[in-house]
């Protein structure tokens, strides 16, 4: 018998009868998996079903008898990492599906300053599928240049492509916020930010945020490091073994090294000027409850409001443009038009399933096929890119409910 004391958090919200499996799941991630504070929810065809959260707010708060730490409640939210790119990649596509904006066109069409440098020939679509070649910095920005608005997307228009555009594919990991954000501004006036607070996140009462408004900023919790090696099952990605993430992360001069510093030094993400700022790689703020509502709103109708996606576009989020062993993360990587897809670097639902995981933990899909969409949210964040074991199990979960469900 283990000596080893689990840890025991009350579970607040609630779960439709046959959704037991994901609150178990939820339980088991503080009890086993190192798991400090989060939340999750689940839609389906446009009704929730599981809203759930737990633990503290602040995930380098421990507490104390005389200042216990503060609880996760309903309303928390949470920086997402990654999982702000799949929110981000809404916005592109919604305009052309308005008609907007063409997916086959150069990007200089639109933004003429980022014809310089080799790059006349990236299209749109090479933008949202990690395939423009240019998910590093010759130079990388300062934390206050990155949040600045103007030197991100300065530096990329300037910079050559590592690839040729469209003929490979490595993961944008910071630079598809200045990428993805200029082309939105080029294109609507409006920031990716405000446009995504006027036409999704205000119609829809979502607390979802590329850039956090002042009033809200108390509401968001701390995000701390967990170490991966303290929680079961959190072995990280399978890579080829001439060379492990871990080996790339230490080399200065690799891809993967490059394209995760592209802001050097790292920025504070619990840092009110960060939050604050539109980063829609990286940088977006969300309750789980908001992530699933949003991505069931791209499948299906939401309490009254119309489907976001109509089928032709649903189609073009989810059907593979790169695939295979990406440059950056250098395991094999699946991407429709700026969502992961299911596949064995990122699991998801189902093979129809589509999102975007956040490094360190968050995670957010919808499964058409099925009528599910998924949130998840976590201060602990862990040393993993996709994967995260805690997000898995609460997938395991929702995936003995869903054979309940019928």
């Amino acid at each position: 018998m283990s000596g080893k004391r689990e840890s025991v958090v009350d579970v607040q919200g609630t779960v439709e009868d046959g959704f037991e499996p994901v609150r178990d799941a939820f339980a088991a991630n503080f009890a086993r998996r190192g798991e400090r504070g989060a939340a999750v929810a689940v839609y389906r065809h446009g009704r929730k079903v599981v809203d759930l959260w737990g633990g503290t707010r602040d995930g380098d708060a421990g507490g104390s008898p005389d200042a216990p730490a503060a609880p996760w409640e309903a309303g928390t939210a949470q920086i997402v990492r990654s999982a702000t790119k799949g929110i981000a990649a809404i916005v592109p596509l919604l305009l052309h599906q308005r008609g907007l904006l063409d997916l086959d066109a150069p990007v200089g069409t639109y933004w003429p300053e980022f014809k310089a440098a080799g790059k006349e020939r990236v299209l749109v679509r090479h933008l949202l599928s990690h395939r423009a070649g240019l998910p590093v910095l010759d130079t990388p920005l300062t934390p206050d240049q990155a949040i600045d608005g103007v030197s991100g997307p300065a530096a990329l228009a300037a910079q050559a492509p590592a690839w040729t555009p469209g003929a490979d594919h490595g993961y944008h990991a910071q630079t598809y916020s200045w990428l993805i954000g200029e082309l939105v501004l080029r294109v609507t006036g409006r920031t990716i930010g405000s446009w995504i607070a006027d036409e999704i996140s205000g119609p829809l009462g979502l607390d979802l945020w590329i850039g956090v408004p002042e009033a809200v900023q108390p509401r968001v919790g701390r995000l701390a490091e967990i170490a991966t090696a303290a929680v079961p099952g959190a072995a990280g990605l399978r890579v080829r073994p001439k060379q492990t993430v871990a080996d790339a992360y230490r080399d200065p001069s690799s891809l993967t090294s490059r394209a995760f510093g592209a802001i050097t030094p790292a920025a504070d993400e619990n840092a009110p000027a960060y939050r604050a700022a539109e980063l829609p790689a990286s940088g977006g703020v969300a309750t789980a409850r908001a992530l699933a509502r949003c991505y069931a709103a791209l499948i299906g109708p939401v309490d009254g409001h119309p489907r976001l996606f109509a089928p032709a576009t649903l189609t073009l989020a989810r059907t593979e443009e790169s695939a295979g062993l990406d440059r950056t993360l250098l395991v094999n990587t699946r991407f429709g038009l700026g969502f992961m897809l299911h596949g064995p670097a990122s699991p998801l639902l189902a093979p129809g399933s589509f999102g975007h995981p956040g490094r360190g933990g968050a995670l957010a899909f919808a499964d058409p096929e099925s009528g599910f969409a998924f949130g998840y949210v976590t201060n602990g964040m862990q040393r993993n890119v996709t994967a995260d074991p805690r997000a898995q199990a609460l997938l395991r979960g929702l995936a003995a409910a869903s054979h309940v469900a019928g």
